[in-house]
């Protein structure tokens, strides 16, 4: 599928919606135009006034690989991946063994080479033993370094001064951190386990993993960015609180960036009743005040980008009780056809909704040739589908390894018809293609 004219199809791009034809040749974007005549394409498709994007692009997904392979894997997960129209992720280093070192980051790229449909990168982590190792990275081997300034398993957790100053100073590419205070969860959680023994409700996560204890921790790493002039990206912001750290307005220039997910965005504390553990996650869904103001905060761009945070458990693992219940959601399948569920409602425009998942997250990483449907670039395309009639997300149709999903029952009133991945179709009219090879994605930095 590397010779491929889509016809007829609703672009939306860099700020603009418009009719046009579209030729993939090579794996790039051979050409834009209103009507494309004379080519010599080995397949079409007729979008027949359906919405063309860019891929979306994940900055954070944690596809369990290696380690945990009753949860998920790069193969697994990436076809789940490419059945809700994302074209490349970007995945965490908390696998075991955690990607704190080149080997284990050579061995998890050799593993998406063999099985991923999706283009690919990685974060490399941070522990206290190796930030030397981090120091003398050479910035276009990863696409960014992960710290856990709370709330980490092992020994990646990094909460001292001393240890973050240095990481914060040293630090040669952009530096993702996930904020929350340690400390002040412990002291929470000790209190509700006094009140509610091991059976702690689940409503009572946001409670515990509190609006403070993300404050305590992001205002920290907004305070030690701007001393030391790191790049910084914090991760899954939850608060409104948290906002008035990152300023507005457009990505370019920006030092300090923020990150928004999917989830955080469509549920609140309401939900945990339904749900319970389902939407148990780190940093926690909060009021719908929270997500409200996340939700204006993309408009204003204080939110710079939108993620998945895409964290599979078994079912079985989720039904623990609340000390024991993981934390993390499985959502790259449905992340991009629920977030339109807030364009179709009229709360955030298409061609915001395609800045924040694509454009946005290219120019953040630096990724070459991607982002965008501009001629020369990669063909990294997904074919949006409005239906006629919503439609409900059911379980037989879950590509995930962990074969759930907190979406499941919920309508959707547009579907992803297509995905080509580099040049190549991924999915198509509900069937991955297993042919597709997803390429490692490169980075334009010094």
């Amino acid at each position: 599928m590397s010779n491929v004219l889509i016809r007829n199809a609703r672009l939306v791009n860099e700020g603009r919606e418009f009719d046009a034809d579209v030729w993939v040749h090579n794996g790039r974007i051979e050409q834009i135009a209103s009507s494309i005549e004379g080519v010599n394409a080995a397949s079409e498709i007729d979008a027949a006034g359906q919405f063309l994007l860019p891929g979306m692009i994940d900055d954070q997904v944690h596809f369990r690989d290696p380690g945990a392979p009753h949860k998920g894997s790069i193969a697994s997960e990436s076809r789940a991946a490419v059945a809700g129209g994302i074209t490349s992720f970007m995945d965490m280093p908390n696998t075991n063994p955690a990607t704190l070192t080149l080997e284990a980051l050579v061995a998890k790229e050799s593993r998406a080479a063999a099985c991923s449909v999706a283009n690919y990168g990685f974060h490399f982590g941070v522990s206290q033993g190796n930030l030397d190792t981090v120091a003398a990275l050479d910035p276009r081997r990863v696409a960014g370094v992960k710290v856990f300034m709370g709330a980490s398993t092992g020994d990646m957790l990094v909460d001292d001064m001393p240890s973050l100053e240095r990481l914060f100073a040293n630090c040669p590419t952009i530096l993702l951190t996930h904020c929350e205070y340690s400390p002040r969860i412990r002291e929470r959680e000790a209190e509700f386990q006094q009140r509610y023994g091991a059976e702690i409700p689940p409503v009572m996560h946001p409670l515990i993993r509190d609006a403070e204890a993300c404050y305590q921790s992001s205002s920290l790493a907004v305070a030690l960015a701007r001393r030391c002039n790191t790049r910084l990206h914090v991760l899954h912001l939850t608060t409104a609180r948290e906002l008035a750290l990152f300023g507005a307005g457009p990505l370019a220039g920006k030092r300090i960036t923020a990150e928004v997910c999917a989830h955080h965005l469509l549920f609140d504390d309401g939900d945990y009743a339904a749900l319970g553990h389902l939407i148990k996650c780190n940093p926690a869904i909060k009021t719908r005040a929270d997500r409200d103001a996340l939700r204006q905060a993309l408009l204003c761009g204080r939110l710079d980008v939108i993620g998945s945070d895409h964290a599979p458990h078994t079912l079985a693992e989720k039904s623990r009780p609340y000390g024991l219940a993981p934390a993390g959601l499985p959502l790259v399948q449905h992340a991009l056809p629920a977030l339109l569920e807030l364009v179709a409602d009229g709360l955030l425009p298409l061609t915001t909704l395609v800045q924040k998942t694509s454009h946005a997250v290219a120019e953040l990483f630096a990724i070459e040739e991607r982002g965008f449907l501009r001629e020369g670039y990669w063909a990294d395309l997904t074919l949006i589908e409005r239906l006629t009639q919503p439609r409900a997300v059911e379980a037989d149709a879950i590509l995930a390894h962990c074969g759930w999903t907190p979406f499941q029952g919920r309508s959707f009133r547009h579907a992803v018809r297509s995905t080509i991945v580099s040049g190549q179709l991924a999915w198509h009219d509900g069937q991955v293609q297993d042919d597709c090879q997803g390429l490692p994605l490169r980075y334009q930095r010094g």
